[in-house]
């Protein structure tokens, strides 16, 4: 009896939630019928270009929509979605997340695009590359905090490590050797990192914030007091090429996505499968997670701890450092101050809303990606939305599904914690 009492007010709190929330979702898909149709006409279209100029793909038809028919049904699905909640409820949250928020991206590239065309391919050719950097700060705060050690610098890594790949390659004319040195750095400063919170205790965060702000302070002096004076000399690398890859490259819709990138591209997406099999199929992975989980329990069936943390930080700081020489060799082939601008931190939202986990850290930053891809092509379409609120999408974005996630996710039970032996 006891029990049953105890769990009447959970029930009728999540009864509630679930009331809320439908609630919220009927009157979301209302508003979109309110906010996108006054402005369309009734024989209106959008077009949405399926196919990327330059690209080997083999062509196909672009999408042309009905734009009020299209509105009603994308608004509609999500009234629907929404009573359905109310009435039934939507056991996976991910799954009614998903849903609405495609009904509404949706209709709001239908209202954006009502009378224009639009290249859709070009948007998501554009949202992976854009989620490149972040998912390689996703990725590098994955391997640091499965073995326990927070690494809040990856900002100040990535920073570092863009500088020194770009004026690397541009001295010695090498795009590969200037990569190889950003990659190198961004382990020596992990490597810093770790011997500081490892072997002397330091508190995790304060290191991590004393990373980034010595890489934003030093770099932005370098730039100012060397780069821009002789940009052609130290700052001038070019970038890496465009590699299409035979036969995968002529798919169409995927072959413009996936398999025209450069390589810095590639080496995320091998990486976040590599990661993934390493950390669940292999025994350095089940030590991984041994000693992010329960140090003192690894420790006891032999296995170094301190060798296991300070192997992993340093991996992921390599990781971050391609994520730094994406900003410079991968992209616009010269170094800007503060040029990051926040992805280290998006990476890290990434990586709590992918549960520390590689695929789900990669597929919650393409979502980052797929909005600070969305607002650039906005902008290109001169809607009436101001540029900044366009601007502010990615880091909206991110506060939402921190939001939304931050309570479910679940860290390493020893995560951020210092290590005694015994």
């Amino acid at each position: 009896m006891a029990a049953e009492t105890l769990s009447l007010p959970a029930t009728e709190a999540a009864q509630r939630k679930r009331l809320l929330i439908g609630a919220l979702l009927i009157a979301l898909g209302l508003g979109m019928i309110l906010l996108f149709l006054p402005d369309s006409e009734a024989e209106q279209t959008a077009k949405f270009g399926m196919n990327l100029v330059g690209s080997a793909a083999i062509k196909i038809p672009d999408l042309v929509v009905p734009v009020q028919a299209s509105l009603y049904i994308l608004s509609l699905v999500v009234v629907f979605v929404g009573a359905f909640h109310m009435a039934r409820g939507v056991r996976s949250s991910g799954a009614l997340f998903g849903i609405v928020a495609l009904a509404f991206v949706g209709a709001f590239l239908v209202w954006a695009t009502k009378g224009k065309s639009f290249s859709l391919i070009g948007m998501l050719s554009s949202s992976l590359v854009r989620a490149t950097p972040i998912a390689l700060a996703a990725l590098c705060g994955v391997i640091s905090e499965r073995a326990a050690v927070v690494n809040i610098g990856i900002e100040g890594i990535m920073l570092i490590s863009a500088q020194a790949a770009v004026v690397a390659a541009t001295v010695t004319k090498s795009l590969g050797l200037g990569m190889l040195i950003g990659i190198l750095m961004g382990g020596l400063i992990a490597a810093i990192h770790a011997f500081l919170v490892i072997r002397f205790k330091v508190d995790q965060i304060v290191s991590g914030v004393a990373i980034n702000i010595f890489a934003a302070g030093i770099t932005s002096f370098i730039s100012s007091k060397y780069l821009q004076e002789q940009g052609d000399l130290l700052n001038n690398s070019g970038t890496f090429p465009i590699i299409q890859i035979p036969l995968l490259s002529r798919i169409p819709i995927l072959g413009p996505i996936f398999f025209e990138n450069n390589i810095v591209v590639y080496l995320m997406m091998l990486i976040v499968i590599v990661m993934h099999i390493v950390l669940y199929y292999t025994p350095w992975g089940l030590r991984t997670r041994a000693v992010g989980e329960h140090p003192k329990a690894a420790d006891t069936l032999g296995v170094n701890v301190f060798f296991v943390r300070y192997v992993n930080v340093i991996v992921g700081g390599m990781i971050a450092g391609l994520g730094g020489v994406y900003f410079t060799l991968g992209s616009v082939g010269r170094f800007d101050e503060i040029m990051t601008a926040g992805k280290g931190f998006i990476g890290l939202a990434a990586m709590i809303s992918g549960n520390w986990n590689p695929i789900g850290a990669f597929l919650a930053s393409l979502i980052f990606g797929f909005a600070d891809s969305l607002q650039v092509k906005m902008q290109i379409l001169a809607t009436p939305i101001p540029w900044q609120f366009l601007a502010m999408a990615p880091y909206l974005i991110t506060m939402v599904v921190l939001t939304g996630v931050i309570g479910r996710a679940i860290p390493p039970a020893a995560d951020g914690q210092p290590y005694e032996k015994q």
